[in-house]
């Protein structure tokens, strides 16, 4: 299992949000949805359920048909492993656990680029490559 591009659960989110005030980010998220090789873990896909149906408030069986939809992802499962890389992670660039997963998880996909707005900008964690895609 491998992908180029890991998406960050931000990514999802705003591409199912409804909100006006954040139409350039949704239709951002969306082309990124779009393109080729690109990978998510369980971690996303359950930030994503937690709040897209607290935060958005979407009703569950709509977030349940887009997890679903998505089910053709590479998606990497949290396991003991990613769990032990993820601690690493966390101690050599001193980010939280949450994001540590995130990026353990685009490491072992292969992936050259986290796509989040949580992550800094530009800067090269474990070599992965961070970027904001809403920044102008």
């Amino acid at each position: 299992m491998r992908a180029d591009l890991f998406l960050d659960t931000n990514i999802l989110l705003y591409a199912a949000s409804r909100s006006e005030a954040e139409k350039q980010k949704r239709d951002i998220a969306r082309q990124l949805l779009l393109s080729a090789d690109v990978g998510i873990s369980s971690q996303v896909l359950a930030e994503f359920y937690v709040n897209a149906t607290s935060k958005l408030k979407l009703p569950e069986k709509e977030v349940i048909g887009i997890l679903e939809a998505m089910s053709d992802y590479p998606t990497l499962p949290v396991d003991a492993e990613l769990f032990w890389a993820a601690l690493e992670i966390r101690k050599r660039y001193g980010i939280s656990y949450w994001d540590s997963a995130i990026v353990a998880a685009a490491v072992k996909l292969g992936s050259s680029t986290v796509y989040s707005e949580d992550l800094n900008h530009g800067q090269e964690y474990a070599g992965v490559r961070v970027i904001n895609p809403f920044l102008k």
